[in-house]
């Protein structure tokens, strides 16, 4: 013990502090309740008896040896000459840090700037919503496992009250309140009760289409989606459309675009297929047209919906979707140089 308290003081007396950022390691290492002295005094009491009083003495001056250098730097360092300011106006200003967005707003801001281009505009709507909002003036049935409380979120167990599991309830506000024709798209943050893994979350963020007027045909979606998917990922994309079944939509499809992670080989976010699902769409059925006053004989629309969090994996190649919600700065600091 004595001798690991003779080379402290060897050590502190050594210790050169210049700038406020040593002092501060200075007590970090020596005097806070982790510091070398804190260790010795909890090792005191398996000195012997005999050499307690020696050693007792000794720890103290070696504390106080430290106290007193701490106080001293800490009194004269704002009295220390500050060579690195200076009044020439004349040299550049320090650079600052340059923040970052994050990969879902990015990719939002730029499928809201795709859609504008051909004439879409966006509406919001409220994330907690009613039964008829999200699954009845959709056309889905009572007996839709969707209603079910392992799939939806609901309020205080309200079966009416739920968190939305799908921005398609704001396509339901905007047809009750407005005329076709009607091209808006829908950007929010839906609910579901889902296992977290690397391909799906609990929370996440869609954007959802509606396109309604006369003569509107599932040749006007095929090509508005060939038009999306070449502006978002490039003219080599390769796209194609699945039937499917959603109830607010016939004729339905699936849409899947070429795996940009693994250039098509098979990875394990396409599940080996090459391909991966970004969107479903279809022909808007003419009960949800009737449910909203919507004349089904004069008009006829088109509907799509697309997870973000899954655009952005493609476009940015990233393989694990629960990076978005873990608000890591090493993620997070790969997207600086993004507008």
């Amino acid at each position: 013990m004595l001798k690991a308290i003779l080379k402290l003081q060897t050590d502190i007396e050594k210790t050169i502090i210049s700038n406020p950022g040593e002092l501060e390691q200075f007590r970090i290492q020596f005097l806070s309740k982790k510091g070398k002295i804190a260790l010795l005094f909890d090792s005191f009491r398996l000195i012997p008896p005999a050499e307690k009083k020696l050693i007792g003495v000794r720890l103290n001056e070696l504390k106080n040896q430290a106290n007193e250098k701490y106080q001293h730097f800490k009194d004269v360092l704002p009295e220390l000459p500050k060579h690195h300011l200076t009044n020439d106006l004349t040299l550049p200003p320090d650079s600052m840090p340059i923040g970052s967005r994050h990969p879902v707003s990015l990719i939002r801001k730029e499928i809201i700037s795709v859609f504008s281009n051909i004439g879409f505009t966006v509406a919001e709507g409220p994330e907690i919503e009613d039964d008829w909002h999200v699954f009845s003036g959709l056309n889905f049935p009572l007996e839709h496992p969707a209603r079910d409380m392992q799939d939806t979120f609901f309020i205080e167990k309200d079966p009416d009250i739920l968190l939305r599991t799908q921005t398609s309830s704001v396509q339901v506000r905007t047809m009750e309140i407005s005329k076709p024709p009607i091209r808006k798209i829908f950007p929010g943050r839906v609910f579901r009760n889902e296992a977290i893994s690397a391909r799906a979350h609990c929370i996440f963020h869609q954007i959802e289409g509606l396109y309604i007027d006369t003569n509107v045909s599932f040749s006007d979606l095929k090509q508005t989606l060939m038009f999306f998917a070449r502006e978002m990922f490039g003219e080599k994309i390769q796209i194609r459309l699945r039937p499917s079944f959603f109830p607010f939509t016939e004729p339905s499809a699936e849409v899947d675009v070429s795996c940009t992670i693994c250039g098509g080989s098979g990875c394990n976010v396409c599940k080996y297929t090459g391909f991966l699902e970004i969107l479903g769409c279809g022909m808007v059925d003419p009960n949800v047209l009737e449910a909203s006053s919507i004349d089904s004989k004069t008009y006829t629309g088109f509907a799509f919906g697309m997870g973000l969090e899954r655009i952005a994996m493609l476009k940015y190649q990233i393989n694990d979707l629960r990076l978005y919600f873990e608000n890591d700065v090493r993620f997070l600091a790969q997207f600086v140089s993004q507008l």
